[in-house]
Protein backbone atom coordinates (compact mmCIF):
# COMPACT_ATOMS: atom_id res chain seq x y z
CA UNK A 1 0.00 0.00 0.00
CA UNK A 2 1.04 3.61 -0.46
CA UNK A 3 2.48 5.58 2.40
CA UNK A 4 -0.34 8.11 2.50
CA UNK A 5 -3.45 6.81 0.84
CA UNK A 6 -6.93 6.16 2.15
CA UNK A 7 -8.02 4.93 -1.28
CA UNK A 8 -7.75 1.15 -1.73
CA UNK A 9 -9.33 1.00 -5.18
CA UNK A 10 -10.08 3.19 -8.14
CA UNK A 11 -12.99 3.26 -10.54
CA UNK A 12 -11.95 3.38 -14.19
CA UNK A 13 -14.42 5.57 -16.07
CA UNK A 14 -13.62 3.74 -19.31
CA UNK A 15 -14.10 5.11 -22.80
CA UNK A 16 -17.80 5.87 -22.43
CA UNK A 17 -20.76 5.38 -20.08
CA UNK A 18 -23.24 4.81 -22.90
CA UNK A 19 -24.42 1.16 -22.67
CA UNK A 20 -25.02 0.76 -26.43
CA UNK A 21 -21.60 2.19 -27.28
CA UNK A 22 -20.04 -0.07 -24.68
CA UNK A 23 -21.37 -3.20 -26.38
CA UNK A 24 -19.95 -1.96 -29.69
CA UNK A 25 -16.61 -1.17 -28.03
CA UNK A 26 -16.56 -4.65 -26.53
CA UNK A 27 -17.05 -6.31 -29.93
CA UNK A 28 -14.60 -4.14 -31.85
CA UNK A 29 -11.84 -4.23 -29.25
CA UNK A 30 -12.15 -7.96 -28.67
CA UNK A 31 -11.61 -8.57 -32.40
CA UNK A 32 -8.72 -6.06 -32.56
CA UNK A 33 -7.06 -7.55 -29.48
CA UNK A 34 -7.30 -11.14 -30.72
CA UNK A 35 -5.97 -10.03 -34.12
CA UNK A 36 -3.07 -8.27 -32.36
CA UNK A 37 -2.18 -11.39 -30.38
CA UNK A 38 -2.47 -13.59 -33.46
CA UNK A 39 -0.41 -11.31 -35.70
CA UNK A 40 2.39 -10.82 -33.19
CA UNK A 41 2.36 -14.50 -32.21
CA UNK A 42 2.77 -15.46 -35.89
CA UNK A 43 5.77 -13.16 -36.26
CA UNK A 44 7.41 -14.36 -33.03
CA UNK A 45 6.98 -18.03 -33.97
CA UNK A 46 8.04 -17.48 -37.59
CA UNK A 47 11.24 -15.65 -36.61
CA UNK A 48 12.10 -18.18 -33.89
CA UNK A 49 11.66 -21.22 -36.17
CA UNK A 50 12.77 -19.83 -39.53
CA UNK A 51 16.32 -20.38 -40.78
CA UNK A 52 16.17 -17.56 -43.30
CA UNK A 53 15.26 -14.80 -40.84
CA UNK A 54 18.51 -14.79 -38.88
CA UNK A 55 19.59 -11.20 -39.53
CA UNK A 56 19.62 -8.53 -36.78
CA UNK A 57 16.56 -6.81 -38.30
CA UNK A 58 14.44 -9.88 -37.52
CA UNK A 59 16.12 -10.39 -34.16
CA UNK A 60 14.82 -6.91 -33.24
CA UNK A 61 11.46 -7.48 -34.94
CA UNK A 62 11.03 -10.51 -32.67
CA UNK A 63 11.31 -8.25 -29.61
CA UNK A 64 9.12 -5.57 -31.17
CA UNK A 65 6.34 -8.11 -31.69
CA UNK A 66 6.83 -9.44 -28.16
CA UNK A 67 6.61 -5.90 -26.73
CA UNK A 68 3.53 -5.23 -28.89
CA UNK A 69 1.69 -8.29 -27.63
CA UNK A 70 2.54 -7.41 -24.02
CA UNK A 71 1.68 -3.71 -24.39
CA UNK A 72 -1.81 -4.46 -25.67
CA UNK A 73 -2.22 -7.16 -23.00
CA UNK A 74 -1.56 -4.64 -20.21
CA UNK A 75 -4.53 -2.49 -21.25
CA UNK A 76 -6.89 -4.25 -23.68
CA UNK A 77 -8.25 -7.23 -21.65
CA UNK A 78 -9.31 -4.96 -18.80
CA UNK A 79 -10.90 -2.47 -21.20
CA UNK A 80 -12.77 -5.29 -22.97
CA UNK A 81 -14.06 -6.84 -19.73
CA UNK A 82 -14.95 -3.43 -18.27
CA UNK A 83 -17.02 -2.59 -21.36
CA UNK A 84 -19.55 -5.21 -20.21
CA UNK A 85 -19.30 -4.97 -16.42
CA UNK A 86 -21.23 -2.44 -14.37
CA UNK A 87 -18.59 -1.77 -11.73
CA UNK A 88 -15.25 -0.92 -13.26
CA UNK A 89 -13.06 -1.06 -10.17
CA UNK A 90 -9.32 -1.69 -10.06
CA UNK A 91 -7.43 -2.18 -6.80
CA UNK A 92 -4.63 0.21 -5.85
CA UNK A 93 -1.96 -2.47 -6.32
CA UNK A 94 -3.36 -3.62 -9.67
CA UNK A 95 -3.44 -0.01 -10.79
CA UNK A 96 0.24 0.49 -9.93
CA UNK A 97 1.15 -2.80 -11.62
CA UNK A 98 -0.69 -1.74 -14.77
CA UNK A 99 1.03 1.63 -14.78
CA UNK A 100 4.44 -0.04 -14.48
CA UNK A 101 3.73 -2.66 -17.16
CA UNK A 102 2.25 -0.24 -19.70
CA UNK A 103 5.25 2.08 -19.39
CA UNK A 104 7.70 -0.82 -19.42
CA UNK A 105 6.46 -2.35 -22.67
CA UNK A 106 5.73 1.02 -24.27
CA UNK A 107 9.28 2.17 -23.56
CA UNK A 108 10.64 -1.19 -24.71
CA UNK A 109 8.87 -0.67 -28.01
CA UNK A 110 10.43 2.77 -28.42
CA UNK A 111 13.94 1.44 -27.76
CA UNK A 112 13.49 -1.49 -30.15
CA UNK A 113 12.27 0.90 -32.87
CA UNK A 114 15.48 2.89 -32.36
CA UNK A 115 17.56 -0.30 -32.58
CA UNK A 116 15.82 -1.23 -35.83
CA UNK A 117 16.57 2.20 -37.31
CA UNK A 118 20.18 1.94 -36.13
CA UNK A 119 20.43 -1.50 -37.73
CA UNK A 120 19.12 -0.17 -41.08
CA UNK A 121 21.53 2.79 -40.83
CA UNK A 122 24.54 0.49 -40.46
CA UNK A 123 23.28 -1.86 -43.19
CA UNK A 124 22.92 0.97 -45.69
CA UNK A 125 25.83 3.25 -44.71
CA UNK A 126 28.43 0.57 -43.87
CA UNK A 127 27.34 -2.49 -45.90
CA UNK A 128 30.78 -4.13 -45.92
CA UNK A 129 31.31 -3.93 -42.16
CA UNK A 130 27.66 -4.61 -41.31
CA UNK A 131 28.08 -8.23 -40.17
CA UNK A 132 31.06 -7.40 -37.93
CA UNK A 133 29.38 -4.36 -36.36
CA UNK A 134 25.97 -5.97 -35.82
CA UNK A 135 27.18 -9.33 -34.52
CA UNK A 136 24.78 -11.51 -32.53
CA UNK A 137 26.60 -10.52 -29.35
CA UNK A 138 26.17 -6.80 -30.05
CA UNK A 139 22.47 -7.26 -30.84
CA UNK A 140 21.89 -9.19 -27.60
CA UNK A 141 23.66 -6.50 -25.56
CA UNK A 142 21.58 -3.78 -27.25
CA UNK A 143 18.35 -5.61 -26.45
CA UNK A 144 19.42 -6.12 -22.82
CA UNK A 145 20.21 -2.41 -22.58
CA UNK A 146 16.72 -1.58 -23.84
CA UNK A 147 15.17 -3.88 -21.20
CA UNK A 148 17.24 -2.11 -18.53
CA UNK A 149 16.34 1.33 -19.90
CA UNK A 150 12.62 0.46 -19.94
CA UNK A 151 12.88 -0.81 -16.41
CA UNK A 152 14.48 2.44 -15.22
CA UNK A 153 11.84 4.52 -16.99
CA UNK A 154 8.85 2.58 -15.65
CA UNK A 155 10.34 2.41 -12.14
CA UNK A 156 10.59 6.21 -12.19
CA UNK A 157 6.92 6.44 -13.21
CA UNK A 158 5.95 3.98 -10.48
CA UNK A 159 7.99 5.87 -7.88
CA UNK A 160 6.12 9.09 -8.74
CA UNK A 161 2.74 7.32 -8.63
CA UNK A 162 3.42 5.66 -5.27
CA UNK A 163 4.19 9.07 -3.76
CA UNK A 164 0.77 10.47 -4.71
CA UNK A 165 -1.65 10.89 -1.78
CA UNK A 166 -5.28 9.93 -2.49
CA UNK A 167 -7.87 10.99 0.02
CA UNK A 168 -11.31 10.37 -1.44
CA UNK A 169 -11.92 11.05 -5.12
CA UNK A 170 -11.14 7.78 -6.90
CA UNK A 171 -12.83 7.93 -10.30
CA UNK A 172 -10.12 7.88 -12.97
CA UNK A 173 -11.29 9.41 -16.24
CA UNK A 174 -9.47 6.86 -18.37
CA UNK A 175 -9.54 3.15 -19.20
CA UNK A 176 -6.16 2.27 -17.68
CA UNK A 177 -3.95 3.60 -14.89
CA UNK A 178 -1.60 6.21 -16.22
CA UNK A 179 0.10 9.01 -14.33
CA UNK A 180 -1.79 11.91 -15.90
CA UNK A 181 -5.30 10.66 -15.00
CA UNK A 182 -4.03 9.71 -11.50
CA UNK A 183 -2.64 13.20 -10.97
CA UNK A 184 -6.15 14.59 -11.46
CA UNK A 185 -7.54 12.69 -8.45
CA UNK A 186 -4.49 13.10 -6.18
CA UNK A 187 -4.88 15.34 -3.12
CA UNK A 188 -1.90 17.61 -3.67
CA UNK A 189 -0.54 20.24 -5.98
CA UNK A 190 0.70 18.08 -8.83
CA UNK A 191 2.51 20.81 -10.78
CA UNK A 192 6.02 19.56 -9.97
CA UNK A 193 5.15 15.88 -10.50
CA UNK A 194 3.59 16.75 -13.83
CA UNK A 195 6.80 18.48 -14.87
CA UNK A 196 8.64 15.27 -13.95
CA UNK A 197 6.20 13.22 -16.08
CA UNK A 198 6.74 15.52 -19.04
CA UNK A 199 10.51 15.46 -18.55
CA UNK A 200 10.52 11.65 -18.24
CA UNK A 201 7.91 10.28 -20.68
CA UNK A 202 7.76 13.41 -22.79
CA UNK A 203 11.52 13.59 -23.19
CA UNK A 204 11.81 9.90 -24.08
CA UNK A 205 9.15 10.37 -26.78
CA UNK A 206 10.57 13.56 -28.23
CA UNK A 207 14.25 12.60 -28.12
CA UNK A 208 13.56 9.13 -29.55
CA UNK A 209 11.43 10.59 -32.32
CA UNK A 210 14.19 13.07 -33.24
CA UNK A 211 16.84 10.30 -33.18
CA UNK A 212 14.65 8.21 -35.49
CA UNK A 213 14.04 11.10 -37.88
CA UNK A 214 17.78 11.80 -38.04
CA UNK A 215 18.53 8.14 -38.73
CA UNK A 216 16.05 8.13 -41.63
CA UNK A 217 17.56 11.33 -43.06
CA UNK A 218 21.01 9.68 -42.89
CA UNK A 219 19.65 6.57 -44.63
CA UNK A 220 18.00 8.59 -47.40
CA UNK A 221 21.17 10.62 -47.85
CA UNK A 222 23.40 7.57 -48.20
CA UNK A 223 21.00 5.89 -50.65
CA UNK A 224 22.17 8.35 -53.36
CA UNK A 225 25.12 6.08 -54.22
CA UNK A 226 23.12 2.84 -54.39
CA UNK A 227 21.77 1.08 -57.47
CA UNK A 228 18.13 1.61 -58.40
CA UNK A 229 17.21 -1.91 -57.19
CA UNK A 230 19.09 -1.46 -53.91
CA UNK A 231 17.47 1.92 -53.44
CA UNK A 232 13.98 0.51 -54.03
CA UNK A 233 14.51 -2.31 -51.52
CA UNK A 234 15.96 -0.05 -48.85
CA UNK A 235 13.23 2.54 -49.33
CA UNK A 236 10.55 -0.13 -49.02
CA UNK A 237 12.00 -1.37 -45.69
CA UNK A 238 12.47 2.13 -44.35
CA UNK A 239 9.02 3.28 -45.41
CA UNK A 240 7.42 0.52 -43.37
CA UNK A 241 9.61 1.39 -40.37
CA UNK A 242 8.76 5.05 -40.79
CA UNK A 243 4.99 4.41 -40.91
CA UNK A 244 5.24 2.48 -37.63
CA UNK A 245 7.31 5.23 -36.01
CA UNK A 246 4.88 8.01 -36.95
CA UNK A 247 1.83 6.01 -35.85
CA UNK A 248 3.39 5.26 -32.47
CA UNK A 249 5.07 8.57 -31.68
CA UNK A 250 2.30 10.88 -32.88
CA UNK A 251 -0.06 9.86 -30.05
CA UNK A 252 2.77 9.53 -27.49
CA UNK A 253 4.06 13.02 -28.10
CA UNK A 254 0.51 14.39 -28.05
CA UNK A 255 -0.17 12.88 -24.61
CA UNK A 256 3.12 13.16 -22.76
CA UNK A 257 4.69 16.44 -23.83
CA UNK A 258 2.29 19.02 -22.50
CA UNK A 259 1.43 20.55 -19.12
CA UNK A 260 -1.16 19.20 -16.70
CA UNK A 261 -4.21 19.30 -18.93
CA UNK A 262 -6.14 16.28 -20.03
CA UNK A 263 -8.38 16.49 -23.07
CA UNK A 264 -11.44 14.29 -23.70
CA UNK A 265 -9.74 13.07 -26.90
CA UNK A 266 -6.81 11.67 -24.85
CA UNK A 267 -8.53 8.36 -24.28
CA UNK A 268 -9.11 7.78 -27.99
CA UNK A 269 -5.52 8.74 -28.74
CA UNK A 270 -4.34 6.30 -26.06
CA UNK A 271 -6.43 3.52 -27.63
CA UNK A 272 -4.49 4.17 -30.78
CA UNK A 273 -1.07 3.47 -29.33
CA UNK A 274 -2.02 0.83 -26.76
CA UNK A 275 -4.22 -1.21 -29.12
CA UNK A 276 -3.91 0.26 -32.63
CA UNK A 277 -0.15 0.30 -33.11
CA UNK A 278 0.49 -3.21 -31.73
CA UNK A 279 -2.01 -4.49 -34.29
CA UNK A 280 -0.63 -2.43 -37.18
CA UNK A 281 3.03 -3.31 -36.57
CA UNK A 282 2.79 -6.99 -37.57
CA UNK A 283 0.58 -6.04 -40.53
CA UNK A 284 2.97 -3.39 -41.79
CA UNK A 285 6.07 -5.52 -41.30
CA UNK A 286 4.65 -8.66 -42.88
CA UNK A 287 2.61 -7.21 -45.72
CA UNK A 288 5.49 -5.01 -46.83
CA UNK A 289 8.20 -7.62 -46.33
CA UNK A 290 8.63 -10.45 -48.82
CA UNK A 291 11.13 -12.38 -46.64
CA UNK A 292 8.76 -12.54 -43.68
CA UNK A 293 5.86 -13.50 -45.94
CA UNK A 294 7.84 -16.32 -47.56
CA UNK A 295 9.11 -17.61 -44.22
CA UNK A 296 5.54 -17.66 -42.91
CA UNK A 297 4.28 -19.53 -45.95
CA UNK A 298 7.07 -22.10 -45.59
CA UNK A 299 6.54 -22.54 -41.87
CA UNK A 300 2.75 -22.89 -41.98
CA UNK A 301 2.63 -24.96 -45.19
CA UNK A 302 5.10 -27.45 -43.69
CA UNK A 303 2.88 -27.64 -40.58
CA UNK A 304 -0.25 -28.24 -42.62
Amino acid sequence: MAMNSSVTEFILFGLTQDARKQKAIFGVLLILYLATLLGNFLIVVTIKTSRTLGSPMYFFLFYLSFADACLSTTTAPRLIVDALSQKKTISYNECMTQLFAAHFFGCMEIFVLILMAFDRCIAICKPLRYTTIMSHHVCSVLVILSWVGSCIHSSAQLFLALRLPFCGPNVIDHYFCDLQPLLKVACMDTYVINLLVVSNSGAICMVSFIILLISYVVILYSLRNHSAEGRRKALSTCTSHFIVVVLFFGPCIFIYTRPATTFPIDKMVAVFYTIGTPLLNPLIYTLRNAEVKNAMKKLWCSQV
